[in-house]
């Protein structure tokens, strides 16, 4: 019995060493763009800012929020011409783009945005807002790597007026996340920290990336950060390795820092 038992931890062992052997990295960004314009409303467009960190960093998914799409707000700093800031930055990123519209705004869109290295078929859910307040939205995207493994990547903004509001959508987002059986990324500025009842409620089911790493660390304001608004949410368990986490400093693109996750999937 003894003998069997040994036999079979060694096989465990070399299961979960064959996963990580063929384990899939994956960089994942998440920004609150500021609709388009330099921080703190200077009527400058912010896009070949936001595109630079993009493109220096390569992330393999981006999740944008504040994200204007057609609006005349866009046309105040872009020459009187309206943009749809997801295809902008998927022009200049040379990734693929898709928004998700929490609300219409200014004669446009206000809502969502993901970029994609790969192609895929984006889901926008419509979040709860029992206490009134702007819209709010979910977007989603379902991938497949090379090696057949899937994973669905999110992108989220909860409420920043209601306490209620934040706790009913992150109840909502987490319902919605694990209803699959693949491994889950969402990234977003949740307007919450770490204190909060919608906090708790998304980290009774999912993990906080940076703090698994271990070093959360503030990213709203960019000048003199005070809180920690912006996150990388996943499934629990050991679906994932967070390998770094990585608030970027010097980027004066918006009012947040971004804040850059790599992680490993393993493999099958």
């Amino acid at each position: 019995m003894k003998k069997n038992s040994i036999i079979a931890a060694l096989l465990l062992m070399a299961c979960v060493a064959n996963n990580w052997a063929n384990a899939q990295t994956i960089k994942i960004l998440t920004y609150n763009i500021y609709h388009g314009e330099e921080n703190y409303a200077n009527g400058k467009s912010n896009l070949k800012k936001i595109a630079a960190v993009i493109n220096r960093y390569k992330p393999d998914f981006v999740a944008m929020q504040e994200v204007d799409s057609m609006t005349k707000r866009t046309a105040t700093f872009n020459n009187g011409v309206k943009k749809d800031l997801v295809a902008e930055l998927a022009k200049l990123t040379g990734m693929h783009g898709y928004f998700g519209k929490a609300m219409d705004y200014s004669d446009g869109g206000y809502g969502e945005g993901l970029l994609s290295r790969d192609a895929a078929r984006p889901v926008v859910h419509h979040l709860p807002t029992p206490a009134g307040g702007e819209g709010r939205a979910l977007i989603t995207i379902e991938h497949r790597f090379a090696n057949g493994k899937k994973m669905v990547f999110a992108g989220t903004h909860l409420c920043h007026e209601f306490e209620a509001n934040r706790l009913v959508q992150a109840k909502a987002i987490t319902d919605i996340l694990l209803e699959t059986n693949m491994p889950v990324a969402i990234a977003g500025d949740f307007n919450i920290t770490p204190d909060t009842k919608a906090y708790g409620a998304i980290t009774e089911r999912m993990d906080d990336a940076a703090v698994r790493f271990g070093n959360p660390q503030l990213t709203f304001p960019y000048t003199k950060p005070r809180v920690r608004l912006d996150y990388v949410f996943l499934n629990q368990g050991t679906t994932w390795k967070v390998k770094q986490v990585e608030v970027i400093d010097n980027e004066d693109a918006s009012d947040h820092k971004p804040v850059l996750v790599t992680l490993e999937l393993a493999g099958k």
